[in-house]
């Protein structure tokens, strides 16, 4: 029988593929016997095993990242366009110096607070008739239901309205204001300064205002909406071929004279859910978001239930000028103050552009025998948290963001002092936010 150096040439097909499994298995099994052997090795020498981490760090797109040169001139920092590290460690150390600590907060004063409010939640259909006027001309398009008919269909798939606070922190959230890679602190002056009215009142609690856009199906995704920012209601905006179309700017006009902070449209794209719009009232600005992988937290496989308490924010990768600005659009969207007793945390994480969203609910239980302590970044056990292991239970829904354009005031128009729009970088590894 002739013999064949190459297995690849092998004629017969059976036995070409025999030789191809024992070579493929020999390698495997070289490779394992190295990986215990260096195992051994490192066991007994840990400072090889750090060194070998050391060197075999992965070339990510993140790591390849390109910034702008940093300039003394604060107005540099204000421009959204340029892609500057706000939070290099140097900043942060000379923002964390002249830092001083806030004011403490009277738990009683703010609970005496809370107990004078004494304002009812209003369903919105009471809303939508109360809040306009008691002449039927008058009564906005956007609140006016069509026909009876639609208002006993939809009933039945609405949710409940979401009810008061019960048991608001008395202390600010850290959450909201400092994460591990976003400190809303170091925000430039200088863009505060560009948008006075955006950063005026940072503790005030929010109220938003959820619409869709004109005649759009997706009235249930809005309405889980108002489930994930605490303080909205969901106005309809009618489909009557003959109503008034209202138009942003308007709708804008009539929440800022009803105390609304906020105005969120829901765009849709063949009934689903395709954009973001979020106008900060009263003057703007307006920011624009295009949502993909929209998934609603019931089908969600293991999901859970939210409940009525407000969340912790986690704002994760905002390191630009224009991440902040963006930050802090998500952080007013939020009360300051999480109830902490509800255990329910929404996470917003920046990486590459994106923002990826997710609101789950953690617990803390011992950890069993045969899983492992919690580890760190440089994968070393965390002191202290030896014997405590963390659950998470996601609640939805879960979608991803991204941002498309921002507009001074509200609505895109001629004669507009400034804008930003997305897509004139062409170079992979800068990034915006």
């Amino acid at each position: 029988m002739a013999s064949f150096r190459n297995p690849d040439k092998i004629p017969n097909k059976i036995k070409r593929r025999e030789q191809n499994v024992k070579r493929k298995r020999s390698t495997e099994n070289a490779k394992r016997d190295d990986r215990l052997r260096r195992r051994r090795q490192e066991d007994k020498n840990p400072h090889l095993r750090e060194e070998r981490r050391a060197k075999n760090v992965p070339a990510t797109i993140d790591s390849k990242r390109t910034w702008d040169v940093a300039n003394e001139d604060a107005e540099v920092e204000a421009k959204l366009g340029v892609s500057v590290d706000v939070l290099n460690p140097k900043r942060r150390k000379v923002a964390e110096e002249e830092k001083q600590r806030p004011e403490d907060i009277d738990p009683e004063a703010h609970q005496a607070d809370v107990e004078d409010d004494d304002e009812e939640p209003v369903a919105v259909g009471d809303l939508a008739v109360d809040s306009v006027g008691e002449d039927e001309d008058e009564v906005d398009s956007m609140l006016d239901s069509d026909s009876e008919n639609d208002e006993d269909e939809e009933g039945t798939n609405d949710p409940p309205d979401r009810a008061d606070s019960e048991a608001p922190s008395a202390v600010p959230s850290t959450a909201t204001a400092t994460t591990t890679a976003t400190d809303l602190n170091l925000t430039p002056e200088a863009l505060i300064a560009r948008f006075p009215t955006f950063f005026a009142n940072p503790d005030r609690d929010p109220k938003v205002l959820v619409t869709t856009s004109i005649n759009s199906p997706c009235h249930w995704e809005a309405q889980l909406l108002t489930s994930l920012f605490p303080g909205s209601h969901y106005i309809k905006r009618t489909a009557h071929y003959h109503s008034y179309k209202y138009s942003i700017r308007e709708i804008s006009t009539y929440a800022t004279e009803r105390q609304y902070t906020h105005v969120v449209v829901l765009n849709e794209e063949r009934k689903k859910p395709k954009g973001l719009d979020i106008v900060a009232l009263p003057q703007g600005p307006m920011f624009h978001f295009s949502i993909s992988n929209w998934t609603e937290g019931a089908r969600l496989p293991g999901h859970g239930n939210p409940t009525n308490h407000y969340p912790e924010l986690i704002l994760n990768g905002f390191r630009t000028s224009l991440g902040l600005l963006t930050a802090h659009l998500f952080k007013s969207l939020f009360p300051p103050r999480p109830e902490i007793q509800g255990r329910q945390v929404v996470t917003l994480h920046n990486q590459r552009d994106y923002i990826f969203l997710r609101r789950h609910r953690y617990v803390f239980r011992d950890k069993r025998a045969s899983e492992k302590s919690v580890q760190g970044a440089d994968g070393k056990a965390m002191k202290g948290v030896e014997d405590i292991r963390a659950g998470l239970q996601e609640l939805g829904p879960r979608f991803t963001l991204k941002l498309r354009r921002i507009d001074t005031g509200i609505q895109r128009r001629s004669g507009q002092e400034w804008e930003w729009a997305a897509g004139g970088e062409k170079v992979r590894t800068r990034f915006s936010l």
